[in-house]
């Protein structure tokens, strides 16, 4: 496992922890690996997903450091979402 997806899963067991997604959501960085995140936490993993959010490693970083909204990074085609439009959404919330 990469370093950039053990600090992500860190940072994102922190904005998640009181969050309940209704979903399955996986964040894919590209050659770094993916992360998992559902109701029952957030894991390193590749697995099937109500939703793919996928971002290369600076936009990915951005995101969760608070620089960068998601809604903006989709919007600008740095951020891309496949599957559940309205998980994606929620998970934004969350992380903007």
């Amino acid at each position: 496992m990469s370093e950039v997806i053990d600090e992500a899963v860190a940072t994102l067991q922190t904005k998640f922890q009181r969050a309940e997604i209704g979903g399955t959501a996986k964040f894919m960085i590209p050659g770094e690996g993916a992360i998992m995140l559902d109701d029952n936490g957030v894991r390193a993993g590749d697995e099937p997903a109500d939703v793919t959010l996928t971002a290369d490693v600076d936009t990915f970083k951005a995101i969760l450091d608070g620089e960068t909204n998601p809604t903006a990074a989709f919007m600008t085609g740095k951020l891309s979402v496949e599957g559940d439009m309205g998980l994606a959404m929620k998970l934004g919330t969350v992380l903007g």
